[in-house]
């Protein structure tokens, strides 16, 4: 029985696969690798060609390069303009890739992801979106750029109807907010995007089905606003954002983008929200709580609150600064957080906002099962205090504490 198995075995054949596991196969390669497999056989020779999903790296080449002719040390004892020369080249090489294998294309493309060093004088790169604009149904796109002058999104792009994620970093969205958006997209990623606070809430509000937001944008990235000390307010945000359930963000976009909501100001709801995010979160400041506070006011159904306090900003505001743009918590006793399970806190600082926010949490949240505290406090009578304190308060459930130490 044992040697018939073996004999069995031994007949099998990649290619007696069915075609769409053959598929499945390939995407999990780099496509350049997947390419390769055409030398197989004749019945590999065209094979890769029809797999939906593209993924192309400047990478790829630059270890080329680097295996056949340079280490890494030589790189760095280049003059600038050598190697510019040799970016130059690996970008000529990688576009030459692209090309051939969308020539040799004989099925749908629905994923295409391209990491390269672009500036905004990419022209192939325009070249390249066109076409997948006018002749496939893009449904993911991912941009991961990197230059400090950052490559200038074509309007083609824009008619990408069918996408469902989008991915762009280090671009720039210098077209006037004229576009229809994405009717169809479900995730966007907006990392270190060059963008007018106009634009940016048009592309928003014309995402009418988006559930997933990752936007990490600097003060010095927003461009174009004739009155840029004009922010808009948290319900302007919200109300771009009727169906999101996972929200990640930055203390330093809420500090550029928006602006408290008027308390007479009808809150938007965001009764899909379950994940919320802050990066480099700051409670001392005139922005990051009263966001925080408005967003809990609108989300009746958020499971996950993660912050990470931006140490630093604590640390550079005077001490008698702290309580100015405190929130006064009180102001919201009649928010129930009643799906919330999970608060996690990094870089936990103690001050009193910090402080009255988790007590807040800790009594408006009956299903709250886990708190995770991660602090700087090199005290640790400090931080037994603290956790006195917290063990004292009002809690509307039996929830589980934890403080961790950085040191």
């Amino acid at each position: 029985m044992k040697a018939k198995c073996l004999s069995k075995a031994q007949q099998l054949s990649l290619t007696t696969l069915p075609q769409a596991i053959i598929e499945i196969i390939l995407c999990l390669l780099p496509t350049a690798e997947a390419a390769r497999t055409s030398i197989l056989s004749r019945e590999w020779r065209y094979k890769w060609t029809t797999i939906p999903k593209l993924v192309f790296s400047q990478y790829t080449f630059k270890k080329t390069i680097e295996a056949g002719k340079l280490v890494w040390s030589d790189w760095a004892q280049m003059s600038d303009l050598e190697r510019a020369r040799r970016y130059k080249d690996m970008r000529c090489e990688l576009f030459y890739a692209i090309h051939q294998v969308l020539l040799l294309r004989q099925g749908p493309i629905h994923e295409f992801t391209l990491l390269m060093n672009a500036d905004r004088t990419c022209f192939e790169l325009d070249q390249i979106l066109l076409h997948l604009s006018g002749n496939h149904t893009i449904k993911k796109l991912t941009l991961k750029l990197y230059h400090s002058d950052p490559y200038g999104l074509p309007l083609s792009v824009f008619s990408l109807h069918h996408l469902t994620d989008l991915y762009l970093e280090n671009c720039a969205i210098n077209h006037k907010p004229i576009f229809n958006g994405f009717g169809s997209l479900t995730s966007l990623t907006l990392n270190k995007i060059r963008i007018s606070r106009e634009t940016l809430l048009h592309l928003l509000s014309n995402c009418p089905s988006l559930k997933s937001l990752y936007m990490l944008i600097y003060e010095e990235q927003f461009v174009g606003d004739e009155y840029p000390y004009m922010e808009p307010s948290n319900m302007e945000l919200f109300k771009c954002l009727p169906m999101i359930e996972h929200l990640t963000t930055s203390g330093y976009l809420i500090m550029s983008l928006v602006q408290a909501s008027n308390p007479e100001e009808l809150p938007a709801s965001l009764i899909h929200l379950k994940c919320c995010t802050i990066e480099d979160m700051c409670f001392v400041d005139a922005y990051g709580l009263p966001f925080l506070a408005d967003l809990i006011k609108c989300s009746p159904n958020l499971e996950k609150i993660k912050l990470e306090i931006n140490a630093g900003c604590c640390i550079e505001t005077k001490v008698e600064k702290l309580e100015e743009h405190s929130v006064n918590m009180e102001e919201y006793s009649h928010v129930w957080l009643e799906h919330l399970n999970e608060l996690e806190i990094k870089n936990f600082c103690n001050y009193k906002s910090e402080l009255e926010f988790v007590k807040f949490i800790l009594a408006r949240s009956p299903n709250l099962k886990k708190v995770i505290l991660v602090t700087w406090m090199d005290d640790k009578d400090e931080e037994f205090e603290m956790l006195k304190i917290l063990l004292r308060v009002p809690r509307a459930s039996p929830v589980e504490i934890s403080v961790e130490s950085k040191f």
